[in-house]
């Protein structure tokens, strides 16, 4: 029950900014731990950061630490990602995703129950 929904993608150059949001459709969602993904052509998807109830406690792949910045609105229900810095590795379809309690982790892809359909960031 409830949807994730992703904005915000688009094309950037090297060393610019995007910042995207995830709207959750139920207030369920305000106690689940939220995650970003994202997935290149010809390549996994792969964990980019995480961030639990009450934004207390994140996770960042190495690939982001500095650069990017999750977080969540007081509601608990959208989420978002500030990049910050951009490189052309960064290219990849984003998607948000949700771990329900009691949390399975809020890490690996395995973890997370639901799925948003994806935003595009290109990086040049």
């Amino acid at each position: 029950q409830g949807q994730l929904v992703e904005s915000g993608g688009g094309s950037v150059q090297a060393g610019g900014s995007l910042r995207l949001s995830c709207a959750a459709s139920a207030d369920a969602y305000s106690s689940y731990c939220l995650g970003w993904f994202r997935q290149a052509p010809g390549k996994e998807r792969e964990g980019v950061a995480a961030i639990w109830t009450g934004g207390g406690t994140t996770y960042y792949a190495d690939s982001v630490k500095g650069r990017f910045t999750i977080s969540r609105d007081n509601a608990g229900s959208t989420l978002y990602l500030q990049m910050d810095s951009l490189k052309p590795e960064d290219t990849a379809m984003y998607y948000c995703a949700a771990d329900p309690p009691p949390w399975r982790g809020c890490t690996s892809q395995r973890d997370f129950s639901y799925w948003g359909q994806g935003t595009q960031v290109t990086v040049s």
